[in-house]
């Protein structure tokens, strides 16, 4: 079952599906009855559908497996509320909050099983998320943005960009970008804050990506194994693009991911045996 929701945050509203687990996970110890959540970040003025519907059909999948899974809008995307030129990567921080907020007011959703899936740029606003978030414990990054800024202002275009320093705003694809979006981007490097995730990361990428290099899929991996604690597995994908738009690197994105989260869970459920 999944019906529409709305999440407040400020005086915004973030639109959102809420996908309700259709079959119970044999787990045990402690929080037995509860349920894992996934929370699914949307890239660069995506939409919680996602190119091809990935994003609705890995939220179905999830939920078949035994997840609640909630896809949202970013503000100004979708069908939120809000115009997302005007925000900031803070504020897209701070939405990402606010759904996990939402999804672990549900009385049935275990806080010890959380994870991010982010895409693109919703995959940096995963990470950084998760840095600044202790709820989070689990990271699945798609086609994951590493240079915030330089690869925000490759996809628009500098002659965006500059038009945006210069007269205050800037149109690309139908947004109104500030330049407070462009400085914002230029604030944060996720790389740099990989070491202060402790949990487990999936990083997956494409060979054929001409927006995100898939060289940044082998240096997160690189980074993340250089942590104390926290594992990271790579997944490449040969042939698929930067939204995994062919069936065969759709169906290998989610099998992938699926199988990893699934995993995510009996190593969990091993470690609460022991603990009990």
């Amino acid at each position: 079952m999944e019906r529409s929701i709305v999440i407040r945050h400020n005086q915004q509203e973030l639109t959102a599906s809420l996908h309700y687990p259709t079959k119970e996970k044999s787990t045990s110890g402690r929080c037995k009855d509860r349920v894992p959540l996934a929370v699914i970040c949307h890239g660069f003025i995506g939409s919680r559908i996602g190119v091809d519907r990935i994003f609705v059909k890995a939220a179905r999948e999830l939920a078949q497996e035994g997840y609640l899974v909630i896809r949202f809008d970013y503000i100004g995307c979708g069908e939120s509320t809000g115009t997302y030129g005007s925000e900031d990567m803070e504020s897209l921080i701070a939405q990402t909050k606010a759904v996990l907020d939402y999804g672990l007011s549900a009385g049935d959703v275990d806080p010890t099983r959380v994870t991010l899936i982010g895409h693109s740029l919703g995959g940096a606003v995963a990470l950084l998320t998760a840095v600044r978030d202790r709820r989070v414990k689990n990271l699945v990054l798609w086609s994951a943005v590493g240079y915030p800024f330089n690869d925000i202002v490759k996809i628009v275009g500098r002659e965006a960009y500059d038009t945006a320093v210069k007269s205050g705003s800037a149109d690309h694809a139908g947004y109104t970008f500030t330049p407070a979006y462009f400085n914002s981007l230029a604030a944060f490097q996720p790389f740099q804050e990989t070491g202060k995730f402790g949990g487990d990361v999936l990083v997956i990428h494409g060979t054929s990506d001409d927006v995100i290099p898939v060289d940044y899929a082998f240096l997160y991996q690189k980074l993340f194994w250089t942590r104390p604690e926290g594992r990271c597995d790579k997944e490449i994908i040969f042939q698929a693009d930067h939204t995994f738009s062919s069936g065969p690197a759709q169906e290998q994105v989610l099998k992938r991911t699926i199988d990893w989260m699934n995993q995510q869970e009996h190593i969990q459920q091993e470690w609460q045996n022991w603990m009990i």
